[in-house]
């Protein structure tokens, strides 16, 4: 197997181990998936049936844009998830890791109007940058697609009304991070809001101009700021290898 493949093998178990360790994983549900290095239609994504605690670098199944194996492998896929992630990465080649969750807080805020509010400094990264898409069942009817793409636009995040939220990544460690960050922001939302209607006064929010500014701020890297995942991804890589390093098998 090539060093660049096994490389992203790598990444890619890595980050299902971090979802997992924050316990925004559903079961044996939910995908993150990478493009393999130096090809357009390659994949490899989750064996179906495999808690993502359970993930390494060899048991992840190479794919085509329509979910189908390209390579020997025990596992099963389950195709009818990647109508998402297919079209993802088909539509934005800059989109090299699609990572989907069904995480409580991005659901809970998934239903509302306005979907994430700008009412911490984890949530202005998203002030206008967050894209929604309407319910249509379960995601395996391939019309959807195009919907999906459409809605999705230039952003790097999306949320799929009353299912979850989606996080686009050049890297796995970017695709990872603003999850991290969007769940972050979703909870304390949820927080402030449950806080608010136990009678603890109206939530403050900054004005437009100052969540404009600090939204360009996070995506274009101003200051010290880097993108997501560039400073934080090596220190969680040092974390897992300490507590289990058997993602790298």
């Amino acid at each position: 197997m090539p060093r660049a493949e096994w490389d992203a093998r790598v990444s890619l178990a890595a980050c299902y181990r971090l979802v997992a360790n924050l316990k925004l994983d559903d079961l044996i549900y939910n995908h993150i998936s990478l493009r393999v290095p130096g090809t357009h239609d390659e994949f490899l994504i989750n064996p179906y049936g495999m808690l993502f605690e359970e993930i390494t670098a060899s048991s992840l199944v190479r794919i085509d844009p329509q979910g189908r194996k390209l390579s020997d492998s025990p596992y099963e896929v389950n195709a009818a998830a990647f109508v998402i992630h297919g079209a993802i990465h088909q539509a934005k080649r800059d989109a090299a890791c699609v990572l989907h969750t069904h995480s409580d807080a991005s659901i809970a805020v998934s239903a509302q109007r306005e979907g994430l509010l700008p009412l911490s400094q984890f949530a202005m990264r998203f002030y206008r940058r967050q894209a929604f898409h309407d319910y249509e069942g379960v995601a395996i009817d391939m019309d959807e697609q195009a919907r999906l793409v459409a809605d999705l636009g230039e952003h790097r995040v999306m949320l799929m009304r009353n299912h979850g939220v989606l996080t686009l990544g050049r890297t796995p460690g970017e695709a990872f991070m603003l999850l991290y960050y969007f769940e972050r922001a979703a909870r304390i939302q949820l927080s402030m809001q449950a806080a608010a209607a136990g009678g603890a006064g109206p939530i403050l929010q900054p004005g437009r101009d100052v969540c404009e500014k600090a939204a360009r701020q996070f995506w274009e890297q101003k200051g010290d700021i880097l993108v997501a995942g560039e400073r934080e991804w090596p220190a969680l890589l040092r974390q897992l290898d300490r507590v289990d390093p058997s993602y790298k098998t």
